[in-house]
């Protein structure tokens, strides 16, 4: 399971250079549709939003060069919970005295580590390989 992909860019993006390029030069046909916006209310950034999976989705978001840990222009995709994924995954976190819950909770915190590592996975790699394949058309890969 990796959950986070990059691609190094040969510029630097602002999320909103990236958004426009995106709307410029994604085809929603072949790789879906996407919003800027806040995956929770408590996410303190915003990121470009793609639908995965009912729990989970795939967010992008550039990087600048510079700093201790950033020495390249980079575009990341990366798997998030969803407004309902995050909610559910509180209440996984929850702790009970009742063992019957307990074990409920484990039984669904299972299927979602499944569903993470499996199709929410699947669909970020799909989305990066279409983002390199539109960076690389563009000229914009390092």
């Amino acid at each position: 399971m990796i959950g986070r992909q990059v691609i190094l860019t040969n510029r630097a993006f602002t999320l909103e250079e990236l958004y426009d390029f995106m709307k410029d030069h994604w085809d929603v046909n072949e790789g879906g549709s996407f919003i800027l916006g806040r995956p929770t209310k408590a996410s303190i950034e915003e990121y470009i939003l793609m639908p995965a999976t009912q729990r989970f989705m795939t967010i992008v978001y550039p990087r600048k060069a510079g700093g201790m840990f950033s020495k390249d222009n980079k575009v990341i995709l990366s798997t998030a919970d969803t407004p309902a994924g995050a909610f559910e995954g509180l209440g996984q976190a929850l702790p009970t005295g009742n063992i019957f819950i307990g074990a409920a909770q484990m039984k669904s915190l299972k299927s979602s580590e499944a569903e993470r590592k499996g199709p929410a996975e699947e669909v970020l790699l799909r989305y990066t390989e279409y983002m390199k394949k539109i960076l690389g058309e563009a000229g914009y890969l390092k």
